[in-house]
């Protein structure tokens, strides 16, 4: 069971699980549009397929040829605030097009499916930390469209036999330590490249979105995650489900959080750099505290973080300095 399509391969994530899939052992199959992707984060001996999700022709035809034994879907659009503006994008793409796939893996007697799932399915928080079975209440359609596939994949579970490991995770960041491929999106919107574009000079400011939550600084915490474990992560995920059969959900974060104000305070003090700061208004939709508990995936994974806040800050930066696309 080593030839793993991942859709999205070209993406932030995915290119990461890419590169740690072969170094395992695997044999990884990237299908993106390159839609938001890079093919230039993808090794050229690694197969490259440039396609779309509604196309059930072309999944065919890849599925047989590389004999595939599980996918990985990371090809979601992830703007929150895009999301509200024009959710019909977000549902075609993060919810009509997965259940294409579903179905094509089915017809084509794929079971195996390991599913690139969110914390904005939970919506606002009730708990300090948020496990497994917080309430899942999304507020914005990004979080919505990938909360109906996590309810379509225990439908197809019971009904065809489809096994998925669903995994949630929080603040994605960081990049690999080699500093070849990282955190590249076209519109970026999140904050510690944002923050590290400003320390460089690319941007003229960063702004703070609120100053008055009930935080220790009044500004938001967030609990972020290195790439690279999240990629170790989907990977022990892929072995226990291939090894037990059965379908399982992780929440997957450091358990701890940082500050907005505190991570630009780290991007300062790493870089050597001062930089403009803009306090702005809250933006709608964001929660003051947004903390993982993932106790279950270590318990069952045996999975867990090795990257530090600031070790993440300083593989984000050899990155921005050195980027090729």
């Amino acid at each position: 069971m080593k030839n793993i399509l991942v859709i999205g391969g070209a993406g932030y994530i995915g290119s990461h699980v890419v590169k740690m899939l072969k170094t395992q052992g695997y044999k990884p199959v990237v299908y993106d549009n390159l839609s938001t992707g890079f093919k230039e984060s993808i090794d050229k001996k690694i197969p490259f397929v440039k396609g779309d999700l509604a196309d059930k022709t072309l999944l065919k035809k890849v599925f047989r040829k590389y004999k595939i034994n599980a996918v990985m879907h990371f090809a979601a659009f992830a703007q929150v605030g895009e999301s509200v503006k024009n959710p019909a994008k977000y549902y075609q793409n993060n919810l009509a097009k997965v259940l294409n796939l579903l179905d094509s893996m089915i017809e084509n007697n794929i079971k195996y499916f390991v599913f690139s799932s969110t914390a904005a399915t939970f919506g606002n928080p009730i708990t300090k930390t948020i496990s497994e079975t917080h309430p899942q209440n999304p507020i914005n359609p990004y979080g919505q469209s990938k909360l109906f596939v996590e309810k379509v994949l225990k439908d197809y579970d019971l009904a065809y036999g489809l096994k998925s490991t669903v995994l949630r995770y929080f603040n994605a960041s960081g990049a690999d330590e080699s500093a070849k491929i990282g955190e590249a999106h076209k519109n970026e919107t999140h904050l510690i490249p944002l923050v590290l574009q400003t320390a460089l000079g690319k941007r003229k400011e960063i702004k703070i979105f609120g100053t008055d939550y009930p935080t220790p600084d009044g500004t938001c915490i967030r609990d972020y995650v290195h790439v690279n474990d999240l990629a170790n992560a989907h990977i022990l995920a892929l072995k226990y489900m291939l090894k037990n059969n059965k379908s399982e959900d992780f929440n997957l974060g450091s358990s701890k959080g940082a500050s907005v104000l505190e991570i630009i305070k780290k991007v300062q003090k790493i870089t050597g750099k001062n930089f403009k700061v803009v306090k702005d208004k809250r933006r709608p939709g964001d929660p003051a505290n947004l903390i993982a508990s993932s106790k279950k995936a270590k318990k069952i994974l045996n999975w867990k973080t090795t990257y530090s806040i600031d070790k993440i800050i300083k593989t984000a930066y050899q990155w921005e300095l050195k980027r090729k696309y």
